[in-house]
């Protein structure tokens, strides 16, 4: 059973590079993101994703701050600060850890 042409289904359309997508909506007005809240209803997971990533990065430079390594030469002034100063960077390089001041 040999076809001598293509079959084509009544259902299928052949697009080229002019043609156009009638079910395509057109936005002719500048306003083409909608309002606020249509924003916000579309993005509504990414944006919670957001704000609980702000709230956990906050708690995690509070206590970074807060609880950071306590000042040893605290203290100290003149150049017994300085001494302990060096020799904290000394102890730091040794055990693998480079502390910039």
């Amino acid at each position: 059973m040999a076809l001598d042409g293509v079959i084509t289904s009544p259902h299928r359309r052949t697009q080229t590079a002019f043609s156009s997508n009638s079910s395509r909506k057109n936005y002719t007005s500048g306003n083409e993101l909608g309002s606020f809240s249509t924003v916000v209803r579309r993005h509504r997971f990414l944006l919670t994703a957001l704000a609980l990533l702000a709230f956990l990065c906050t708690i995690y430079l509070y206590f970074a701050i807060t609880l950071g390594a306590a000042d040893v030469c605290m203290g100290l002034t003149g150049s017994q600060k300085a001494l302990c100063q060096v020799q904290l960077a000394k102890d730091s390089i040794a055990k693998g850890k480079l502390k910039f001041m």
